[in-house]
């Protein structure tokens, strides 16, 4: 079996953040291209929700779950991050790769905000077929909190153990994990402590750059490598050359 790896294109990659899901066309243009172009087979990708979701969320405090009476929010963020979901589909049908959009409100279950179940067999048959699947955060519905936002991140953590994933890559719009402005050229869960990780200044329900790198430690504790670097490196992760950005692995 071929390289099985999982994409992470994060959300401030893909829509301006600043604005009310505003889609960066061109940028997921070139994406695109670059995935096509690097001809890797055996790959899921994610995406967050950036601009797309994370204010919706945020204004019907999805965070705290709902109850009966309270889940407009539910179709309100669902609906955002699904239609960002097909301009990414969009852009790689365009440029000849098999994506089909995937949903984990549809696929996915989790318990106090934590994703505890996926139905996995759909993308194992999607890959098996030559297809991408392209999932994305979403907000999911959750047994004890009747329902919550389930980040990309989270969705690489799960999956990537799930689905055997042999590496992960998250592409940012940073060159990588910036301690002070300088790029982070190794994580391990003993340096964590030590690093100063700046938080951003937009809309973000799902925890930032700090959780990405929570959730890649636990897949680091698994024998997972994760590699952090920016967008215009794709073509390299996807080919297995070096990113110049920040590698996460167990100590």
């Amino acid at each position: 079996m071929s390289e099985r790896l999982i994409l992470k294109l994060g959300g401030s990659v893909i829509t301006d953040k600043s604005a009310g899901c505003a889609v960066d066309k061109a940028r997921l243009t070139s994406v695109a291209k670059a995935i096509a172009e690097a001809k890797s087979c055996d790959t899921v990708i994610i995406h967050g929700a950036g601009s797309c979701g994370h204010p919706e969320a945020k204004h019907y405090n999805l965070d705290r779950g709902v109850s009966a009476g309270t889940t407009d929010g539910i179709f309100v963020t669902h609906r955002a991050v699904s239609g960002l979901n097909d301009a990414v589909v969009a852009a790689l049908r365009n440029e000849g790769v098999a994506a089909l959009g995937v949903h984990p409100l549809h696929t996915g279950i989790a318990s106090n905000g934590r994703l505890v179940g996926f139905e996995c067999r759909q993308l194992e048959t999607m890959l098996r077929l030559g297809m991408v699947p392209v999932i994305h955060g979403d907000v999911v519905m959750d047994l004890s909190k009747g329902a919550c936002i389930v980040s990309g991140d989270q969705l690489v953590q799960y999956l990537a153990v799930a689905l055997q994933i042999s590496r992960v890559g998250l592409a940012t719009d940073v060159p990588g994990v910036l301690d002070r402005g300088v790029v982070v050229p190794q994580i391990t869960r003993k340096m964590v402590p030590d690093l100063r990780i700046g938080h951003s200044s937009h809309t973000d329900v799902t925890g930032g750059m700090r959780g990405k790198i929570d959730e890649l430690l636990g897949l680091a504790d698994a024998g997972i490598r994760s590699d952090i670097f920016h967008v215009s490196r794709i073509a390299d992760f996807l080919k297995g050359s070096g990113t110049g950005g920040t590698i996460v692995r167990g100590d």
